[in-house]
C-alpha cells in the first residue's frame, strides 16, 4: 500500500466542521490505550482465506506504537476475533451472509483452537498487555466484547486504532468508541486494508466525521507520560 496523506479538500472540509486540525495537540498515556485489532494468522498470515497481504508490511509500526506506550505508561490491547459465539452472538451474519462451506471454515480457523486465531508471529505482544476477544467486527460494541468495561475501569479516555482491516474491523470499532465518548485516533500507517482506495476512504471519512488520523510517529511525538504528581516527564 502507498502511504496515505490527508487530500486537500478532505483537510478544508475537517477545518469546516471542526475549527482546527489535530496539530500538536498531546495524548495523555496514563489514560491511553493502543487497541490492536485483528492482527491474527486468519488476517495477517499467507494463504488464509481472510488475508490482508498489507496487513504484514504495518507490524513494524505497530510494535513501533505499542513499545512507545508502554515506555510511557499506556496500555496495548490486542484484540482477536473468535468464532466461540458466532453464531450466538451473530448469527444471521453467518446464516446469511455466507454460504455454508465459506461459514465452516470461517468457524473452525477462529475457534480458539484453530489456525487462524492465534496472534501473528511477529507481533510483539508483552506479558502486561491486555488480551481481548471479539464475537463481531467491533471491539467497542457491548455484547461483542468487554473492551469498553475493562477500559473505563483504567480510567482510559483515549484509544489509538490500528490493525486490519482499516474499512472493517479497525473503522467500526474506531466509530464504535467515539460514539461511547472516548477520543479516536487512527494510525494511518498502522492500519491495513486490500486497497489503496479503501484505505484512504475510510480514513477521510473518519477524520471527517468521528476523530483523528495520524501517523505513528506524530502519535509518538505526541504522547506524553505523567508522573505521579501530575507534571509531565520527558518522553
Amino acid at each position: 500500500m502507498h502511504p496515505y496523506s490527508v487530500p486537500d479538500d478532505v483537510r478544508q472540509r475537517v477545518l469546516r466542521r471542526k475549527g482546527k486540525l489535530i496539530e500538536n495537540e498531546a495524548i495523555d498515556a496514563a489514560r491511553s490505550a493502543l487497541v490492536v485489532v485483528d492482527m491474527q494468522n486468519y488476517f495477517v498470515a499467507e494463504g488464509f482465506p481472510a488475508e490482508v497481504p498489507a496487513a504484514r508490511a504495518i507490524v513494524p509500526s505497530i510494535n513501533a506504537a505499542a513499545a512507545a506506550m508502554r515506555a510511557r505508561g499506556g496500555l496495548v490491547v490486542w484484540v482477536q476475533t473468535s468464532a466461540a459465539e458466532g453464531l450466538t452472538r451473530w448469527g444471521n451474519h453467518h446464516r446469511y451472509g455466507m454460504s455454508p462451506r465459506v461459514r465452516a471454515a470461517r468457524l473452525a480457523s477462529l475457534a480458539e483452537d484453530g489456525d487462524g486465531f492465534p496472534l501473528y508471529r511477529d507481533m510483539d505482544a508483552r506479558p502486561g498487555d491486555l488480551r481481548v476477544r471479539k464475537a463481531t467486527f467491533s471491539a467497542m460494541m457491548p455484547g461483542s466484547c468487554n473492551l469498553h468495561e475493562l477500559l473505563r475501569q483504567r480510567s482510559v479516555d483515549t484509544v489509538l486504532v490500528c490493525g486490519t482491516a482499516t474499512n472493517v474491523c479497525c473503522e467500526t470499532t474506531a466509530r464504535d468508541a467515539m460514539v461511547l465518548d472516548y477520543r479516536v485516533i487512527m494510525l494511518a500507517d498502522a492500519n491495513a486494508t486490500w486497497t489503496d482506495e479503501e484505505h484512504a476512504a475510510s480514513l477521510n471519512t473518519f477524520q471527517i466525521f468521528f476523530g483523528d488520523v495520524m501517523t505513528t510517529a506524530e502519535m509518538i511525538e505526541r504522547l506524553v507520560a505523567k508522573s505521579a504528581q501530575g507534571g509531565p516527564l520527558a518522553a
